[in-house]
């Protein structure tokens, strides 16, 4: 009688009927042609299996005990569940219940990821919510690039799987497969753009201009009319290609300079309204796990997924500004929430 290193499921079923027979496991080795040391491991494996839980009493939280519990979830954000009932000097509560009383009053969310402030930077923040606080924001501008590869951030590849289901195959490449840099401008309850900047330039002072030239200027700012262009103020960030002397010259010689010109505070993507909308491009290009194949098929989706912001939603995130340069006099070391 040979020895099996594994039982197959017909197997298992019919040791199990064997012995609701009254059947020993000699007896059932012998009728299944299989070791007697394999039944018994079994057997003895699913005696282990089917033993009787024990329910300990569970400790029970007082009202006392909960304030406590919210006000160390509230002072030491992305701590543990242990860490934050022991800080409160609460012992004896399992795993499962720290988690299901946090569930009622805090979330589990990863730390967000933010240049460094430092003195210098809240400085110059505070300096330019003063200079702007009386802008009409509805005049301005707001530009900024975007990278969108053919794969979601990592971050995002996680969701709720159903028992039983396996999770779907997600494919993985080197750098996010590549990807497409995307510029584009809000103003008022205006999209302009998307324009996708051509695979393989760097972004230089030269190469920058040459951009704007072919699309901000060409395709919208000269169809615009000239009070329209009189009361403009152009924003962008302080990238090297943006700031650089010969971008700003350039920028001069097409009459956006002086008080056209916003000056940006370093450090401050939290201030660009623009940045929300790339938040919801993201969310809708990447939604359900989706990946893509190409970069022309990512770009559509790009463009698809611009089209369907309304100018609404724009509007309320150029409308953002006045709070936000509020926020920023208000908490004066701190990013704002966007």
């Amino acid at each position: 009688m040979g020895q099996k290193k594994d039982l197959t499921g017909s197997e298992k079923s019919k040791i199990v009927r064997y012995l609701a027979e009254g059947c020993s496991s000699l007896k059932i080795a012998k009728l299944l042609k299989r070791d007697h040391r394999t039944i018994k491991r079994f057997i003895q494996n699913s005696q282990q299996g089917c033993k009787k839980r024990v329910d300990k009493p569970r400790r029970k939280i007082t009202a006392h005990e909960l304030r406590k519990v919210k006000r160390a979830a509230a002072k030491m954000p992305l701590a543990t569940s242990l860490a934050i009932f022991q800080s409160c000097n609460i012992t004896g509560v399992p795993k499962s219940t720290r988690c299901a009383i946090l569930r009622d009053m805090a979330k589990v969310r990863k730390a967000e990821r933010r240049p460094p402030l430092n003195k210098t930077h809240k400085l110059k923040r505070q300096d330019w919510a003063k200079k702007y606080l009386k802008t009409d924001f509805s005049k301005v501008s707001w530009t900024d690039e975007m990278r969108v590869s053919l794969d979601r951030p990592d971050g995002w590849a996680r969701g709720w799987i159903g028992k039983g289901q396996r999770a779907p195959v997600r494919l993985r490449r080197q750098q996010g497969g590549g990807g497409v840099l995307v510029w584009a401008g809000i103003i008022k309850d205006e999209l302009v753009g998307p324009f996708w900047v051509e695979d393989g330039v760097k972004l230089n002072s030269q190469s920058y201009c040459q951009f704007l030239e072919d699309t901000f200027f060409k395709q919208w700012y000269r169809k615009k009319s000239a009070s329209f262009k009189k009361n403009m103020i152009f924003m962008q960030d302080n990238a090297p290609s943006h700031v650089s002397k010969y971008s700003t010259a350039w920028l001069a010689r097409k009459g956006i300079k002086e008080e056209k010109l916003m000056t940006w505070p370093p450090c401050s993507p939290d201030l660009n309204p623009i940045e929300n909308l790339w938040s919801i491009i993201k969310h809708e290009i990447y939604k359900e796990g989706k990946q893509y194949t190409s970069l022309n098929s990512v770009w559509e989706a790009v463009v698809a997924a611009a089209r369907n912001v309304d100018g609404d939603q724009i509007k309320t995130l150029t409308e953002s500004m006045d709070g936000r340069l509020l926020s920023v006099l208000a908490k004066k070391d701190v990013y704002i929430g966007r």
